[in-house]
């Protein structure tokens, strides 16, 4: 079906559309068909559900071996229309899209092999499907010698186009960059050109990816159950402050900086957000935790023994005591989360690990409301991040006032836009010493370097 109607298109005389793509390291204009959508399967290589497929390990292995059938298919298309961090809920983004098709029908054309897999479109084919009232969709068409590394590539290159509409999400962006380099054995120069970004931060990426399989293999017990990647998906935050003083206090003290590692960890799995873990430091462990530890759960004993003081007949904690003793508590909440949240576990076994779970929560929760004190204590006052918070009430004032001037018409929206000009010019500031501070941008200076660059220049 596909060659005949590429066929048709070149005997019909019209200006056939085109779509623009990285071929092999070259531009490629490849032409665009319409084909039904009953015709088009779904690629069960693409990135962006690749970490959700371990949702349903007799699903995730049928489709391994027979991508092609019914129930395979019927899966890949479950997955595409479900929330990255929860997979067990439908993704109000995907709703949007379906929506935003149905309103506004497709703008931009799929792409497929000549077998009919989808490259790119996965998600729109399915909220296509969905709708009911598209029969067929837009498609460019790859060259007949296409093969998955081609597919994976391509697939990688729209991606990360500046109008992409939907990002993959921070598990599959991680898949997607340890492909580029395990699989098609690319630089990490090259990586980071591809992916938008600098060596810094894929380098950052690999080391989280690494410990997150590393975490996922200390929570395998007797049982089959373990932890998933996708249970790290909302913590992308955390993992990358993590990844910043660890090598921070690494450069200082190795011993110290595991310590560090290991209690942030076992925070991240308690789900605390990303401003509690920021308090725990390498003293957290000896100075706050092991004082709200409850013994029948909290209170784990290393095993790397004592050292005798020669001629004192004293003993003292070994070297790497306290590293041991804090990963024996991250390797026990690990396993407790991986058997509370298994189906094949029984409710008796869920109960003992929940409760493990919670009473790890209390202390830990105890421990870092102490060490926030304290930090909050030293912190220094008028820093910038103290700055950015006072500007930002302000802000939330302007916009109080704004209502207010509304309902009495009393804005001077001359003087109002020569403030905003002020704003841009100095945020421009801001975003370009902020840019030479930080090494390794987070969510928000990401936001401010984008917002800057994308505003269009002033009259």
């Amino acid at each position: 079906m596909v060659a005949q109607r590429l066929e048709d298109l070149d005997h019909d005389g019209r200006v056939a559309e085109t779509l623009t793509l990285e071929w092999r390291d070259a531009p490629l204009h490849v032409q665009v068909i319409d084909m039904p959508l009953n015709a088009l399967y779904y690629n069960p290589g693409t990135h962006r559900i690749r970490a959700q497929r371990s949702l349903d390990q007799a699903r995730d292995a049928a489709l391994s071996e027979d991508p092609w059938s019914q129930e395979s298919q019927d899966y890949l298309k479950y997955l595409l229309t479900c929330r990255p961090a929860d997979p067990s809920q439908p993704d109000p983004e995907f709703d949007k899209l379906a929506e935003h098709l149905e309103e506004f029908g497709q703008i931009e054309p799929g792409l497929i092999t000549r077998e009919g897999i989808l490259v790119n479109g996965n998600t729109r084919c399915a909220a296509l499907r969905d709708g009911g009232t598209f029969t067929s969709m837009r498609v460019g068409v790859l060259p007949a010698s296409c093969t998955w590394d081609d597919i994976n590539a391509v697939e990688v290159s729209l991606q990360l186009r500046r109008d992409k509409r939907r990002d993959y999400s921070y598990i599959n962006h991680l898949l997607a960059l340890e492909e580029q380099r395990d699989q098609l054995h690319r630089p990490t120069t090259v990586i980071a050109k591809t992916f938008h970004t600098t060596t810094a931060v894929c380098e950052r990426d690999f080391w989280v990816l690494a410990e997150l399989r590393n975490c996922i293999k200390r929570s395998q017990s007797t049982g089959q159950e373990s932890m998933r990647l996708v249970d790290f998906e909302q913590s992308k935050e955390k993992l990358g402050e993590l990844y910043r003083v660890y090598r921070e206090e690494q450069r200082k003290s190795p011993q110290r900086a595991e310590l560090l590692k290991e209690s942030r960890l076992a925070a991240i799995v308690l789900d605390y957000a990303k401003t509690d873990v920021r308090f725990i430091g390498t003293d957290f462990q000896e100075r706050y935790l092991d004082k709200g530890l409850v013994d029948e759960f909290g209170r784990v004993e290393s095993d790397t023994g004592a050292a005798v003081i020669p001629g004192l007949g004293r003993s003292v904690k070994s070297p790497g005591a306290d590293v041991a003793a804090a990963r024996a508590i991250t390797d026990r909440l690990l396993r407790a989360r991986a058997v509370a949240t298994a189906d094949s576990v029984d409710e008796p076994a869920k109960t003992a690990a929940k409760e493990l779970i919670s009473a790890y929560h209390e202390a830990f929760g105890e421990a870092i409301t102490v060490a926030g004190r304290d930090a909050m204590l030293r912190k220094k006052r008028l820093a910038a991040p103290d700055r950015v918070t006072a500007a930002c009430k302000d802000l939330e004032q302007a916009v109080t006032d704004l209502v207010l001037a509304r309902g009495n018409s009393s804005l001077d929206e001359d003087a109002f836009d020569d403030a905003l000009i002020q704003m841009h010019t100095v945020l421009e500031q801001l975003a370009t010493e902020a840019q030479r501070s930080v090494k390794i941008p987070g969510s928000g200076l990401d936001w401010l370097a984008t917002a800057v660059e994308n505003r269009p220049e002033l009259s």
